[in-house]
């Protein structure tokens, strides 16, 4: 059961590299969950991230991780109590928006493989000297956005980094062309009005617009 930071990030770093953009998802209703997986997969966008922000949000995974071709994971874990949770619920992975000690350990003894959070290179090189090597930047613009991501890479260029926070499609591109990159977390692709209208046709299009991004 457990898993060692090196085996968390070499799964971490699979998943990330499904797609060019990880939906970071807040849902408020579990009966939306499984028709906005569903949209979203057939979009071309199989992993997805469920903040622990609503309290519908355990719910919105045990149905998504029933959903063929999906790989559901949780994000906003702060605490150990949240990654058993998350597990119990079927995530298949974890997005930290910093790391402890506290919650690594956690993670690490119950084999939930985490993305966990750095902004700066002493959180990145403290998260690597402990074997993690694929990473979340965040908050990514307001951390200073792909030129500070670009600056870090290149003395930690062993780090692959998963950007999120203010990532839009007006600047997905400048952080997909950096060679520390995997993916970037977005919202943009499930916006709250067409998720609580029901538009799952426009859902899976703007999916489908974000799976060619970087590949152009």
């Amino acid at each position: 059961m457990r898993i060692s930071p090196q085996d968390a990030s070499l799964r971490t770093c699979e998943i990330c590299a499904l797609a060019p953009v990880m939906p970071v998802l807040v849902v408020e209703d579990a009966a939306h969950a499984r028709p906005l997986a569903e949209s979203l997969v057939a979009g071309g966008l199989p992993a997805l991230e469920v903040t622990l922000r609503t309290g519908a949000a355990l719910d919105v995974i045990r149905e998504m991780a029933q959903v063929k071709g999906g790989v559901v994971g949780a994000g906003t874990l702060i605490t150990p109590k949240d990654a058993e949770a998350a597990k119990e619920a079927g995530a298949r992975f974890g997005v930290s928006p910093g790391a402890t000690d506290y919650l690594l350990d956690a993670c690490e003894s119950i084999g939930l493989p985490l993305l966990p959070g750095a902004a700066t290179a002493t959180e990145a090189m403290r998260l690597l000297a402990r074997g993690y090597g694929m990473l979340k930047f965040f908050p990514a613009e307001a951390s200073g956005g792909a030129p500070a991501l670009k600056a870090i890479g290149a003395p930690l260029p062993q780090i692959s980094f998963c950007p999120t926070g203010g990532i839009s499609p007006a600047n997905a591109e400048s952080y997909l062309s950096l060679p520390n990159v995997v993916c970037a977390g977005g919202s943009w692709v499930a916006p709250k009005d067409l998720v609580q209208s029901g538009n799952w046709t426009a859902i899976e299009t703007l999916a489908r617009d974000a799976s060619k991004l970087g590949k152009g």
